[in-house]
């Protein structure tokens, strides 16, 4: 039997480092799933939190929020220095369903974009005489997913917004202390999906 010699045994393969932009893109496309999912589940928990909150079950109302946060985005409970009172919940689940309204257009137009952008050809028949992009299927279609894409970015944008709003809120139950600012952002927001829906209805 040849034994072979130190210098010539075979090396492991050195897997090639991951590049930065890999791991920023893998860590964008991330929270911009969880913040998604986070939004889009913000107003059926803040109703179903309303049950629990009525006959004063406060704990289970806090573990509620709590374990939205820890589940969806993934950020874990901390040891509360104190139960959080029955107005502290009441104002907690007020603004939950005032951002959970708010979220509904920006998640409006994400189902716009793959009706109206991807799979614009699948759901419109035609003629696309007066479509954008018209007259042929494919101009109209291309005109159609492009004007979708920085739609679909700026309402992703939003709902990662709402989602850091929102944890900020929910931290507020754990003691820290909450900001003037994140109040004031979270009523901006709302009043302008409010306008929008406004202005939105009155193209219709």
């Amino acid at each position: 039997m040849s034994v072979v010699p130190k210098n010539e045994l075979p090396s492991r393969p050195i897997a090639a480092p991951d590049r930065p932009g890999r791991g920023r893109v893998r860590r964008l496309a991330a929270l911009t799933g969880r913040s998604l999912a986070y939004a889009a589940l913000l107003l059926p928990v803040a109703l179903a939190t309303l049950p629990p909150l009525l006959v004063g079950r406060t704990g289970a109302v806090a573990a509620m929020w709590r374990g939205l946060r820890a589940r969806v985005l993934g950020v874990p409970s901390v040891a509360a220095p104190r139960r959080p009172g029955v107005l502290a919940l009441i104002g907690h689940t007020l603004l939950s369903l005032l951002l959970g309204v708010a979220a509904l257009p920006p998640l409006g137009v994400q189902l716009l974009m793959v009706l109206r952008g991807a799979l614009y050809g699948l759901v419109e028949p035609g003629p696309y005489d007066t479509a954008w992009g018209g007259p042929t299927l494919a101009g109209a279609w291309l005109v159609h997913f492009l004007v979708a894409v920085p739609t679909s970015v700026a309402g992703l944008a939003l709902l990662i917004a709402i989602a850091a709003l929102h944890r900020r809120f929910t931290a507020a139950l754990d003691g820290e202390r909450q900001r003037a600012w994140a109040l004031a952002a979270a009523l901006l927001i709302a009043a302008a999906m409010g306008l929008f829906v406004v202005a939105w209805l009155q193209q219709i």
